[in-house]
């Protein structure tokens, strides 16, 4: 297990200059949200900054994901739009070029996957419509990742179609590939109440991909730093433990961009100091 951290919470960095920070903090992973500074479609320099960024990761030895849930990225009015469950086929296929996009940046980074999720449920539209609009163009994301050979982690995320462990195991019937897996949130897992964690990650354990980790409270979506929130970390980082996870953790802080370094190193402070403590594993 590697400690990281997503770049959705480095709005105001230069992406090298982030990286470098991360790595001199003791980070040894980074969940990349492709965005207007990072690695954007319509960058005309993003052939230069990609390789920057490769350099970069090489030099530090960090690990890398690639996530898919830029704000504005495909529409500057609305907020996450398009989504894989727009009732518009051809506006839901820029949701899905997009994604094979990114799988592209992941394949040139040697990332370990493409963590994406499924959009708000449009109004009107019925649950099994939904259902069956998302299996479709999953399928087709899937279908592309297979070629590529690149995994995808599919992160249940409150308030989306997708919401909870629950949803994602129905999706799971309609649509499934040797490269689905699961982008685990431990603050969403708290906030819709799937408890408890450690159930979750053991039952799991086959599909994570990448774990997201914040604090955060019963019910309320909202991404806090550690302490802030209600979450008891100690067994979860076990539970990790135990399962083998080899990824990356990666602190999910989109919020805290003003105050970037100071969360940054107080994460990484947190979650090393907590693993430290934990009591060793059994030799095998």
């Amino acid at each position: 297990m590697k400690l990281g951290y997503n770049t959705n919470g480095l709005a105001h960095h230069e992406p090298i200059q982030a990286l470098k920070m991360l790595a001199e903090i003791g980070y040894q992973s980074v969940a990349i949200t492709i965005d207007h500074a990072w690695l954007a479609p319509s960058n005309e320099h993003r052939p230069v900054q990609l390789g920057q960024i490769q350099d970069c990761l090489s030099f530090y030895e960090m690990d890398s994901v690639v996530e898919s849930g830029a704000r504005f990225l495909l529409d500057p009015s609305r907020k996450h739009h398009p989504t894989l469950i727009d009732p518009e086929k051809a506006i839901a296929g820029k949701r899905v070029e997009y994604l094979k996009y990114c799988i592209d940046t992941a394949v040139e980074l040697g990332s370990g996957c493409v963590s994406i999720w499924s959009g708000k449920l449009p109004e009107g539209m019925e649950d099994q419509q939904a259902l069956d609009t998302l299996a479709e163009n999953l399928a087709e994301v899937l279908s592309y990742a297979e070629q590529q050979e690149m995994d995808i982690g599919f992160e249940p995320e409150p308030d989306m179609f997708i919401d909870n462990m629950k949803s994602y195991e129905r999706l799971l019937e309609w649509v499934d590939s040797p490269r689905l897996g699961l982008t685990l949130d431990i603050g969403h897992l708290f906030c819709m109440g799937e408890l408890p964690i450690v159930d979750f990650i053991q039952r799991w354990q086959d599909r994570i991909l990448n774990v997201h980790i914040e604090d955060m409270r019963a019910g309320i979506h909202e991404h806090l730093m550690f302490g802030e929130g209600q979450i008891h970390f100690p067994p979860i980082l076990q539970s990790l433990m135990e399962i083998g996870y080899a990824g990356g953790l990666h602190v999910e802080l989109s919020r805290h961009s003003h105050d970037a370094f100071v969360v940054a190193k107080q994460s990484f402070d947190f979650l090393s100091d907590t693993i430290n403590e934990l009591p060793s594993l059994p030799e095998s």
